[in-house]
């Protein structure tokens, strides 16, 4: 039932974006899916301590103190999702956070 223009809970119950279409949905919460692991939270956490600037998987293994293996892991569901780019520098890959998708997830969670 949608609350009346004039309620005083009018303005405080509204999403930013408004409804979401189907595909939204889904995309959105693939999103906070590969979010709700303690792990890949704080692999990011510890990439936007850096200043985002990009990291290899080393860095991040030594600290978080996971091993390689499970850091890799963890990386490529980021980048699948689409929260982190994965760019090879020579040898090496570097992950780097991409701000859109944070950007986005903020609207919609942006109520009142």
């Amino acid at each position: 039932m949608p609350i009346p223009p004039n309620s005083p809970d009018a303005d405080c119950c509204s999403l930013g974006t408004g409804p979401l279409s189907p595909d939204d949905a889904t995309r959105y919460a693939g999103l906070f899916t590969a979010l709700a692991d303690p792990a890949r939270l704080r692999i990011l956490s510890e990439i936007a301590a850096g200043g985002c600037a990009p990291v290899t998987v080393g860095d991040l293994t030594t600290a978080v103190g996971l091993s390689q293996p499970t850091v890799s892991h963890h990386l490529k569901k980021l980048v699948d999702v689409g929260l982190l780019d994965r760019i090879r520098d020579g040898r090496r890959v570097l992950h780097r956070v991409r701000p859109e998708p944070f950007t986005a997830l903020r609207r919609v969670l942006q109520i009142g």
